[in-house]
């Protein structure tokens, strides 16, 4: 009994403080990343492209423009819930009151993170770091959307359709490809701002700092205009025409980048159409898919192997090398002999001749 209240009540309290948000820095005032908030806003506009996995340095914005975009979604009132790395399977997933169904036949559900996530997006700092498992079990309710649980025969089952945003430092592991394959974008954070523009994150930093409200009043503006162009982008991604040629050239940038299945194709698909719209375009074109490759596939690309090493024919040994080789083997320390190919010899210089 007393585990149950205690699950209800850490429920409580999660509730409350989503209900009594602090102020988010604006996700238009960031300065520099255009990479990593293109790549955040088209999963916004299509969640079907699948999860954006973050990799860099710490103390790049990573977590400041996925609060921002929160406040982008569902004007301004989609969830945001940060998964801790201690986290347990059922106060991720969530859990059923067995005690309330043995005294009186009823199901209770005691929400998890996942379902406090449903609507907005889920954040997980460090998922390198997160038990396999629990990587596992989260990819594949953000593919699905609905979270199924399943407790001593009583199920019960609800919907999970959150943005699933990954970060990782490489330093300190990395994914299993397995893993690396389901998310549907990659964004590598490698270079470090200039003098001039660290002068300007820190100004601004502390323009927040100072005063949240008229900095966030300062950037209304530019916000609701971006809200507006997702918004646009979201109702314009079924009519956008994407060509027999176009798909033709998908499908050829993922072969060459020697990808495992069709995850790759779909995601760079979804992810040029997406960006389209973004760009308020009618159809596809080979800019859009340009803009958006190196997002989809450089966690995917595999070098090819090498075709006379994979297809050259294995030549037997002959009786003798193998009685030389177990000989070789049999005495430790000494170096075999060395094979001399049998071809054309460069002559000697032959000797001066004898004077006579």
């Amino acid at each position: 009994m007393g585990e149950a209240w205690w699950s209800l009540w850490l429920s409580f309290i999660t509730i409350l403080i989503m209900n009594t948000r602090t102020p988010h820095y604006p996700f238009s005032a960031i300065i520099g990343q255009d990479m990593l908030k293109t790549a955040l806003l088209l999963v916004a506009i299509d969640p079907k492209i699948g999860g954006v996995l973050i990799s860099g340095m710490r103390g790049s914005a990573k977590s400041t423009l996925a609060r921002g975009l929160a406040d982008l979604l569902d004007n301004g009132n989609a969830p945001f819930v940060n998964l801790p790395l201690g986290v347990s399977e059922d106060r991720l997933l969530g859990s059923l009151n067995l005690e309330k169904v043995l005294a009186d036949g009823s199901v209770e559900f005691i929400s998890g993170l996942l379902a406090q996530a449903d609507g907005g997006i889920l954040y997980v700092d460090e998922i390198n770091l997160l038990a396999s498992h629990l990587v596992d079990l989260l990819l594949d309710v953000s593919a699905s959307g609905v979270n199924y649980l399943e407790r001593d025969g009583i199920s019960h089952q609800h919907s999970a359709e959150f943005l699933l945003l990954g970060t990782m430092n490489p330093d300190e592991g990395e994914l299993r490809p397995q893993l690396l394959d389901r998310f549907g974008l990659c964004v590598q954070l490698q270079d470090q701002p200039d003098q001039y523009t660290r002068q300007q994150i820190v100004q601004q930093r502390l323009a927040f700092d100072e005063n949240p409200a008229a900095f966030i009043e300062k950037y209304q503006a530019e916000q609701d205009s971006l809200r507006q162009k997702i918004q646009q982008a979201q109702t314009a991604l079924p009519q956008i025409h994407i060509s027999n040629t176009m798909q033709e050239e998908i499908a050829k940038r993922c072969f060459a980048a020697n990808v495992e299945g069709v995850r790759a194709d779909l995601a760079l698909y979804r992810a040029a159409r997406a960006y389209a719209t973004l760009q308020q375009k009618e159809q596809l074109s080979t800019e859009d898919i340009d803009a958006v490759e190196d997002f989809v596939l450089q966690h995917r690309r595999q070098a090819k192997p090498d075709k006379q090493s994979a297809t050259a024919p294995q030549q037997p040994q002959t009786h003798s090398e193998q009685k030389t080789q177990s000989n070789h083997q049999g005495d430790w320390g000494e170096m075999p002999t060395e094979n001399v190919a049998i071809g054309l010899q460069r002559k000697l210089d032959p000797a001066p001749k004898k004077k006579h």
